[in-house]
């Protein structure tokens, strides 16, 4: 049961809680700032190519940055980052225009050597090649990179190929103008650089690094913060970095900790422990906002929750079983209980932002237990036990949202059994008791290959764990990261979501995701729509 301060004792503390605690400083009146979060790092690395996660999302903003870069104070909008503008040139190409005068972490100028640099095969592909139409494609020219030889985690070039599948080369046009050249026409070339894993590091950093893994937990970019000192799963703390292009960062000294219990983040934070306590689940809010002085921000993001399946279980191998799973969910029951009706059921994989490329009318499975009962029968499911791999709370509500399907599911007559697991390479094992699990898929940027295709695509996650696969799903991500024909790359969207929604389910899903945060009033700051948490200049006062 959750702990908190009585309000008696409050009263001396929430002095202390109202406003940061100073560092002590000559000249320097900045306050340190401590967040606590649920979890800081899964492969207990810094690096956006090792560390494809929501938590990393959290982090990435304040270290490194990307050229095109999205608004955190708006609707997460593309902006010029560290390119003040960029200009197509056909439609395998895309040409930047650096910022001057950035300074990096080490004191090095920014150029255009450092964006050659981050993405050039020694740090980001490795020895593998663009791919189109499922075939492997010659590089139209030699890579030019002078960033030393570092044995890559086998885990970077794959993620590297799903941000560009068809990446060519990146290449300095001058000091500051780069060009991306594409080997296959790509309309979807300015998200790509504005995504997570395309931020640009100090090429001398990287280079002069012991280890890959040395550099990754210590990487050095031009964000307004500066890493001091990594604990794998205690702490993360930064120093500001005064020379940031976008103005003096206002905290000294920023520090994340990591506190697995919400109890304990909500209680630091309310006797002034904490400055800020992430991962806060909706139930807790009023808790929080009951004590004078202290309010919780946030609310829905481009992010979905949703059950996993790995069609290579015997029992899961009928799509009529999974689809039978789907259609057991009562998902507005979940959104009112579990998340007090602040997040929403969405119309599938997809985000109203899509804009042209949204499919109208599409819709979940709904709830509806007779055609579940009837797809088992048909299906000729005789209550064997479906294994389900559960974290601790990795997801806020994970542990309550499990035990709440799994009643819904033994509604409909289906026997899933939780096993708990501690991390997920347990939750990732390939054996025979991998069956069903949670994940949650973002949207980068506002069209359907930053998501269906990025984590189901023949590149994508769900199929590189060798969960699920589809031919067709597979031809069409080919084709729609290659077309340019508009109609046509919406038909092969519904399409896609046809698949894996209903004909062969990759995945059902559950809910749009919400973050929220607890903080005191006093701290003028507001959350992004985005794991992200933005400690600029412009978001504090």
């Amino acid at each position: 049961m959750l702990q908190l301060p009585r309000r008696g004792v409050l009263a001396g503390a929430l002095g202390a809680a109202a406003l940061p605690r100073f560092a002590i400083a000559q000249g320097d009146t900045r306050p340190t700032v401590t967040v606590a979060v649920q979890k800081i790092s899964n492969s207990n690395t810094l690096d956006d190519l090792r560390e494809q996660s929501n938590v990393g999302t959290r982090l990435s903003a304040f270290f490194v940055e990307r050229l095109i870069d999205l608004n955190y104070q708006g609707q997460l909008e593309m902006m010029p980052g560290l390119a003040t503008a960029w200009r197509r040139i056909d439609d395998k190409t895309v040409e930047l225009s650096l910022r001057q005068g950035v300074i990096m972490h080490n004191g090095d100028t920014f150029t255009a050597e450092d964006v050659v640099a981050s993405f050039s095969p020694g740090r980001m592909f490795g020895t593998t090649h663009p791919s189109a139409q499922g075939k492997t494609l010659p590089l139209s020219g030699a890579i030019v990179t002078t960033n030393r030889t570092k044995d890559l985690p086998q885990e970077v070039p794959p993620v590297g190929r799903r941000l560009w599948p068809a990446l060519d080369r990146v290449e300095a046009v001058d000091k500051y103008t780069v060009r991306f050249v594409n080997a296959t026409p790509d309309v979807t070339m300015e998200g790509r650089i504005s995504c997570r894993g395309s931020g640009i590091i100090s090429q001398r950093a990287f280079n002069e690094a012991a280890s890959w893994l040395d550099y990754a937990r210590a990487p050095v970019g031009t964000g307004p913060y500066k890493i001091r000192e990594f604990r794998p799963d205690v702490s993360l703390t930064m120093d500001a970095h005064d020379a940031y292009w976008g103005g003096r960062p206002p905290i000294k000294t920023l520090r994340l900790v990591e506190v697995p219990e919400v109890s304990a983040r909500i209680n630091g934070l309310l006797t002034g422990e904490y400055q800020f306590a992430a991962d806060i689940p909706p139930d807790q809010i009023a808790s929080i906002e009951g004590h004078a002085g202290f309010e919780v921000q946030g609310g829905t993001i481009p992010n979905i929750r949703m059950t996993v399946f790995d069609k290579n279980h015997p029992t899961l191998h009928d799509p009529r079983v999974r689809l039978a799973m789907a259609h057991a969910i009562d998902r507005k029951t979940i959104v009112d209980s579990l998340w007090d009706g602040r997040t929403v059921v969405p119309a599938g994989l997809q985000w109203p932002f899509y804009d042209q490329m949204f499919v109208q009318g599409w819709t979940v499975p709904e709830f509806d237990l007779a055609k579940s009962r009837d797809l088992l029968k048909q299906a000729g499911y005789k209550g064997d036990p479906i294994p389900y791999r559960l974290l601790n709370n990795y997801y806020t509500n994970q542990v309550a949202n499990g035990q709440v399907l799994v009643e819904m599911w033994k509604q409909a007559g289906l026997n899933v059994e939780i096993g708990m697991k501690e991390n997920w390479t347990q939750v990732l094992e390939r054996n025979p008791t991998r069956a069903i699990r949670d994940w949650s898929n973002s949207a980068p940027f506002n069209d359907p290959v930053s998501s269906i295709v990025s984590q189901h695509g023949p590149n994508g996650e769900q199929q590189q764990y060798g969960e699920w696969t589809n031919a067709e799903m597979n031809t069409l991500s080919y084709e729609l990261e290659t077309s340019t024909d508009r109609p046509r790359r919406h038909a092969i969207f519904a399409r896609m979501l046809q698949i894996c929604e209903r004909e062969d389910p990759a995945y059902t899903v559950l809910h749009q995701n919400a973050v929220f945060t607890g903080k005191p009033k006093s701290i003028r700051w507001k959350a992004a729509p985005s794991f992200a948490m933005d400690f600029r200049a412009a978001n504090w006062g």
